[in-house]
């Protein structure tokens, strides 16, 4: 077992060194501390304990609300080489046992597990014989009805942590407010926490809120954003919107997948599949999709009506851009479109008289074992309910109260109700009747605050920022706000101003390509960015970006100032994208002559101010130097061959999806840098010693015979 946390990240994740945020998570889980982890999408929280998990004795348990979640991590993880392990409602009795046999006997080092398992006796005692080194809670925001995706499996934890003494504990999530963050330490009782809160801001993307007026409109809006970003998520507030708008766009040529809780599992698991493989670029989908989706180059996400809370709109806009390269995030609003949401605040807040009501029907309909096997549609009936929804909330409520508990009934999709205490009549329960008002209130807020957010005309992100209670210092010059304040503005530079983009336009020199046709791209934005203000990540040491003139050039000016530039830049003809699946960006003829000073041009400067904090990295773990590193440029016709290779070795291993073998990026790397040789290969990010020993060979032998064959 390998002891030290930096030599587990570079062999069992291909890593160097440890993204913002994760290396003080990872040090505090070690020396034995309880956690609670706020990081944004894509911010890296799984590896903050799968990587613990693999330097520490026992197992290290799982709690995660998604079986198709559960299972693309544990797929990546064994990929790794990681005795990892799920257990879940798909699987056969034997395959439970099976599971459990083997988490007694400490064969596993991480096991996935959902929550409603812990409605189970016979699970909980099994636990009680397995050595647990770290009990980690995954989306904990879904344990507080503070939160915006309460869960009330998840209220099961804390009597299970108390039945297993109190195994160290850490708890994960992407969007909490004070309110939730400290809901979630109250109610797993996290002794001498150590709280991390990572920064939520995410420059790289333009939040935008378009306000529409008919449906019509919003299908001509969505039409042009998808015709120009090409990969993201269209988030719908139901299962019937969600069909109409993937029919819509399928009839626009657009291959699209659909996803929502209507779907069987096999269903949804084909659907997120689609998307992770490639197969689809666009998905159309309720809130139900995109926890832990890793996919790094979703380019736009669209909500195509409001959604009922800034938390749950910036986790799902979050999902955009995760590669750190420009996104878009489009907020289509329509004020009666609120009117969804106003009935979703119902449903989640049923009053006292129907939570009675409730309780009076299932005192009525049980049989002698006080038991009750109906469907929540017969319970509404039965209660005299308009809306169903509002009745699975009451039986929340009466099951955290203690009066019911809630089972799976084998082979059936309906689940039982046994009463705990059917010796109390309806108008005995005892509600919390201020704490249901106060939660209903709660969520008619967070509805007021989304309206607020899209009528507001001030900068979105440091708008956002704001209501995390975070420090919001500087206007981030790229969402729709900021954009329309500097568009009004366009005028020539200052000599300052005019120095800046003379330096900007160097940096995209030194990292294209000069043909005898012009300048051809190599980088995408976010990486020329990173360069100009002197990054020292792994991924620019092993391309020698840092050897550049133009390296830190701009550090003064900051990652926030340079992604408004950039983005004003190419509006005034200075630079472009080309098209392709890699946004890659160079200099057109203006920008040559404005970067030697020879031309005059206009620009809507920027509105945020020069003086970002710069945020490199520490330099811990830097790359070795290889000398057979050498970006020899992206060939496309290689990069196809090696995701042949890597779909073979897929479909070999049972199928599996293949970015388990690599991803997208990792094959970029191989292509842009060829290695011949272990030695090379192990050099390139993505590719650490347990792939490299079960997989590397394959890919350099390709590699090997591409270039015989080019010579």
């Amino acid at each position: 077992m390998i002891r030290d946390p930096l030599a587990a990240l570079d062999k069992y994740f291909g890593f160097r060194e440890f993204r913002e945020g994760q290396e003080p998570v990872v040090s505090a889980l070690l020396s034995g501390r309880d956690a609670l982890v706020v990081m944004p999408t894509g911010g890296g929280k799984s590896l903050c304990y799968q990587l613990p998990a693999l330097v520490m004795e026992g197992v290290t348990l799982v709690v995660s609300p998604l079986i198709a979640l559960m299972k693309d991590q544990v797929d990546a993880l064994q990929a790794k080489g990681i005795a990892a392990a799920v257990i879940n409602s798909t699987q056969t009795l034997e395959e439970q046992r099976e599971r459990l046999r083997q988490l007694r006997s400490g064969e596993l080092k991480l096991v996935y597990v959902a929550p409603e398992r812990f409605r189970a006796e016979g699970f909980r005692a099994a636990l009680r014989d397995v050595e647990i080194s770290l009990f980690a809670v995954d989306e904990a925001h879904c344990l507080s009805q503070w939160g915006h995706d309460f869960r009330p499996d998840y209220l099961r934890l804390e009597q299970t942590l108390e039945e297993l003494g109190h195994p160290q504990t850490a708890a994960f999530t992407a969007t909490a407010t004070p309110h939730v963050r400290s809901d979630i330490l109250k109610t797993l009782k996290l002794r001498d926490p150590f709280v991390s809160v990572t920064g939520f801001e995410r420059p790289n993307l333009s939040l935008r809120v378009r306000q529409v007026e008919s449906q019509k409109e919003k299908y001509e809006r969505l039409i042009r954003v998808v015709g120009e970003w090409k990969t993201g998520i269209v988030y719908c507030a139901t299962r019937k919107r969600v069909e109409e708008v993937a029919e819509r766009l399928n009839e626009t040529g657009v291959s699209v997948t659909a996803y929502h809780g209507g779907m069987d599992d096999r269903a949804r698991e084909v659907a997120q599949n689609e998307f992770l493989s490639r197969a689809s670029d666009v998905v159309v989908a309720t809130n139900a999709f995109g926890m832990g989706i890793d996919r790094s180059d979703v380019r736009f996400v669209v909500h195509f009506e409001v959604p009922g809370s800034i938390e749950a709109y910036y986790q799902e806009a979050g999902r955009a851009g995760r590669d750190r390269e420009p996104a878009v995030c489009e907020l289509l609003f329509n004020f009666a479109d609120t009117s969804t949401q106003e009935f979703f605040i119902e449903g989640n807040n049923p009053g006292p008289v129907l939570i009675r009501n409730v309780y009076s029907a299932l005192l009525s309909h049980a049989d002698d074992n006080h038991v009750v096997l109906s469907s929540i549609q017969d319970l509404a009936d039965w209660a005299g309910a308009r809306n169903s929804m509002a009745v699975g909330s009451a039986i929340a409520t009466l099951t955290r109260a203690r009066y019911l508990e809630r089972f799976d009934v084998p082979g059936q999709r309906i689940r039982g109700t046994k009463l705990l205490r059917p010796e109390v009549s309806a108008f005995e329960i005892d509600l919390d009747e201020a704490a249901l008002q106060a939660k209903e209130k709660a969520d008619r807020n967070k509805l007021e605050s989304i309206i607020r957010f899209c009528y507001d005309d001030r900068c979105r992100q440091q708008w956002i920022l704001r209501y995390f209670g975070e420090p919001a210092p500087d206007v981030c010059g790229n969402c729709d706000m900021c954009l329309a304040e500097s568009a009004s503005s366009e005028r020539a530079p200052t000599d300052e101003e005019a120095m800046v983009v003379r330096k900007a336009l160097s940096g995209v020199a030194r990292m294209s390509r000069r043909t005898a046709y012009g300048w051809e791209g190599r980088f995408g934005k976010g990486k020329i960015i990173q360069m100009l203000i002197g990054s020292r990540s792994s991924e620019i040491l092993e391309k020698g970006l840092h050897e550049l003139s133009t390296h830190g050039i701009l550090k003064e000016a900051g990652q926030a100032y340079l992604y408004a530039l950039f983005k004003e830049m190419e509006q005034a003809g200075l630079i472009r994208t080309e098209p392709g699946e890699y946004r890659l960006v160079t200099l057109t003829n203006l920008g040559v002559e404005a970067m030697r000073g020879a031309v005059d041009y206009r620009l809507a400067w920027p509105s945020v101010a020069v003086r970002e904090k710069t945020r490199g990295t520490n330099g811990k773990g830097e790359a070795p130097k290889v000398s057979d590193l050498k970006d020899l440029g992206f060939d496309p016709v290689l990069f196809e061959k090696l995701k042949v290779k890597r779909a073979e070795i897929a479909a070999a291993e049972g199928g599996k999806p293949a970015y388990t073998v690599f991803g997208n990026q990792t094959l970029e790397l191989l292509t842009r840098l060829q290695p011949t040789t272990m030695e090379a290969g192990l050099a390139v990010r993505g590719v650490g010693a347990a792939k490299a020993e079960r997989y590397l060979a394959h890919f350099l032998e390709v590699i090997l015979a591409h270039r015989k064959s080019a010579t």
